[in-house]
């Protein structure tokens, strides 16, 4: 009866280390498949607002942002920087809670632009809409309740419908692009800031192992973000680069250049040393962030014109 015990307790604890071995296995993989998927977004602003179709200016591009945060809202593991402390990121994986954040700060950015620049000429009013979007966004993402993060975000996509819905009416109720080059150029400037901290923060030595990876994502959130507003600003101002095919290639180039960083995702982000055995996918993802930038000067220079 003893031997029975004994033998019947030795199974439990294999079991119980098959157990753990398999879930530090399984469990990891599932998550890398599970945040490569969400990594895509299916938003196509071409098949959406097909070349031929009459848009009202801002209507591409605040339909692009309610997209772009819609998925992170209604993905499988939701929003993520939030979540309460005992499954949150800060004991379990924050790979996508870096990216989301990252995507929500381009998006704040781009949403500035949008509501003090791209709508608004001197001392016009401001788009109502547009501010209360833009307040809704920038509340705290990481807040649990009262408000919670989520709340918030959905607020700010409901204000921009509401945006979009005003484009509609006749006369609009809402302010559309002023279609201006150089309101235009400081959209880029912010973009291209943007992508300037991302350059900094992958390029330099890491000061700790553990920031490795929150710096990899954190900076595709930027270049996820940025590939379809990039897309969504095409679509806006194509009649104004009819003439100009070198803004066409620019934009085409700038949008491929974040995609490829945006889908990138390595089973492990690795920081190795220019010769070694090991990637340094920090680096990686720099190349295309910087290629990104670079072709964001240029466009700029196009516009200055």
């Amino acid at each position: 009866m003893a031997e029975e015990a004994r033998i019947g307790r030795r199974a439990w604890a294999a079991g119980v280390i098959l157990a753990a071995v398999l879930a530090g296995v399984i469990g990891p993989l599932v998550i890398h498949l599970g945040q490569k998927r969400h990594n895509r977004l299916e938003w196509d602003v071409q098949a959406r607002f097909p070349p031929h179709q009459r848009i009202a200016g801002g209507e591409v591009f605040a339909t692009t942002v309610v997209a772009v945060m819609q998925h992170e809202l209604d993905g499988a593991t939701g929003w993520r920087p939030n979540d309460f402390f005992l499954w949150g990121p800060g004991l379990w994986a924050d790979n996508n809670a870096n990216r989301q954040l990252g995507i929500l700060q381009a998006v704040r950015e781009s949403m500035r632009v949008f509501k003090d620049h791209l709508t608004k000429v001197s001392s016009n009013e401001y788009d109502p809409n547009l501010v209360t979007a833009d307040t809704a966004f920038r509340n705290d993402a990481e807040k649990f309740w009262l408000p919670s993060a989520e709340s918030r975000i959905r607020q700010g996509i409901r204000d921009l419908r509401s945006y979009v819905d005003g484009l509609q009416t006749d006369p609009p109720r809402s302010k559309p692009i002023n279609q201006r080059n150089i309101e235009l150029i400081r959209l880029f400037q912010a973009w291209s800031d943007l992508l300037g901290d991302a350059h900094a923060s992958l390029y330099r030595d890491t000061e700790s192992i553990w920031r490795t990876d929150d710096n990899f994502y954190h900076a595709q959130g930027f270049a996820h973000a940025m590939h379809y507003l990039v897309g969504a600003v095409a679509r806006e101002y194509q009649h104004e680069f009819e003439n100009k095919p070198v803004m066409h290639s620019l934009f085409h180039e700038v949008a491929d250049a974040l995609h490829k960083a945006a889908l990138m995702k390595p089973l492990i982000v690795f920081d190795g040393s220019p010769d070694g055995l090991f990637a340094n996918h920090r680096r990686n993802l720099d190349a295309y962030i910087t290629e990104a930038r670079q072709k964001m000067y240029s466009i700029r220079e196009e516009l200055e014109k």
